[in-house]
């Protein structure tokens, strides 16, 4: 994701070089997946290949590629028997050290993400660097692909632009709270608000965040793009009523939640009966929201069981991908995929 792309161009702005770590195959129980990446710098780090052992031995190799060691790196490491983790898989890191002279370059492809390039690499045994190339976001998907051995290999990678949308319409407490659990992850995330004021220091957002203080927030719901996820979590009952039937006009999207209680829920399928919407489409509504099970009221864990269940809907999404990517392949897809009601929570 552009997050750490911009991470990156941030602390290479700082006039420190860097080492780009990323995890380029996960054999077996693993912590984290391939194309999972970590920023190493002289004095810190920016986020985790999974942490424990693994991650101590990528940290000391990347110190040594900034004392002056070689500009990259493959290692190989079996976790249960070479560092004791109980996982017991294999990872394959892959080691870049990043000039902070290079800071411009990364902004332009942190920049180019967010604009809906699509992000390619290729770093090889035998370069010097990473080869970065941006390209029109047709046909692609998410991977990351290591082929050859300790001695002659290659690493490519693509990355895509936030695949993953979610529409929040709300900036009060559990609004605010939730943009701060979900906006680590890369998901692409518009925060729409009419009062501009409640969205704070918007430079402190990642860009994978976008702040729209609007007055006609029913325009967006009709712009999103298809598989979008709605959340609505605004001030005012009546505001959300519009905005439900407006998300009710659609039948593409991934994900529908509405923060409220049960009786809030019996309330707007009333009245969403009254102006023709299908019954058989309520379902489609999750209110109450968030994962069952959590029943506080505090902001910060509604935020965390309404991200879960936001997750469990991208999990889904990836794993249909694959499936489908794999028997488009194989040329053996004899159904047509699943309608996409039967993928939303």
């Amino acid at each position: 994701m552009s997050h750490w792309m911009q991470q990156l161009a941030r602390r290479l702005a700082q006039g420190d070089d860097q080492v780009l770590v990323t995890v380029a195959r996960a054999e077996g129980s693993t912590p984290r997946d391939a194309g999972t990446v970590m920023l190493v710098g002289p004095a810190d780090t920016h986020d985790t290949i999974g942490g424990g052992h693994l991650e101590w031995e990528a940290i000391t190799m990347a110190r040594v590629l900034l004392a002056g060691g070689p500009q990259q790196a493959l290692l190989r490491f079996s976790l249960g028997a070479r560092l004791g983790q109980c996982c017991g898989g294999v990872v394959w890191l892959a080691l870049e050290r990043i000039s902070a002279t290079e800071a411009s370059a990364w902004q332009q492809r942190a920049l180019a993400l967010r604009e809906g390039a699509v992000v390619t690499r290729q770093l090889r045994s035998t370069g010097q660097g990473s080869d970065w190339h941006n390209v029109p976001a047709t046909d692609h998907s998410a991977t990351t692909t290591l082929e050859g051995d300790l001695k002659a290999w290659s690493l490519t990678q693509t990355w895509l632009p936030h695949p993953f949308t979610v529409m929040l319409f709300g900036a009060g407490h559990v609004g605010a709270a939730l943009v701060h659990v979900l906006a680590p992850l890369g998901i692409r995330l518009q925060w729409i608000d009419e009062r501009e004021t409640l969205f704070g220091d918007m430079a402190i957002w990642p860009d994978n965040v976008q702040c729209i203080a609007t007055d006609t927030p029913q325009a967006d719901i009709a712009a999103a793009a298809p598989g979008t996820c709605f959340l609505l979590m605004t001030h005012n009952h009546a505001l959300d009523f519009e905005l439900c039937q407006a998300i009710f006009k659609r039948d593409d999207f991934d994900y529908f939640g509405m923060i409220g209680s049960h009786s809030k829920r019996v309330t707007f399928e009333h009245r969403l009966r009254d102006r023709g919407v299908p019954v058989a489409r309520f379902k489609e509504m999750i209110c109450p929201i968030g994962v069952p099970g959590i029943t506080t009221k505090e902001p910060a864990a509604i935020a965390i069981a309404v991200a879960a269940q936001l997750l469990q809907v991208r999990e889904r999404r990836r794993v249909l991908g694959r499936r489908l990517a794999h028997t488009s392949n194989d040329h053996t897809l004899a159904d047509p995929p699943p309608n996409q009601s039967s993928e939303r929570v």
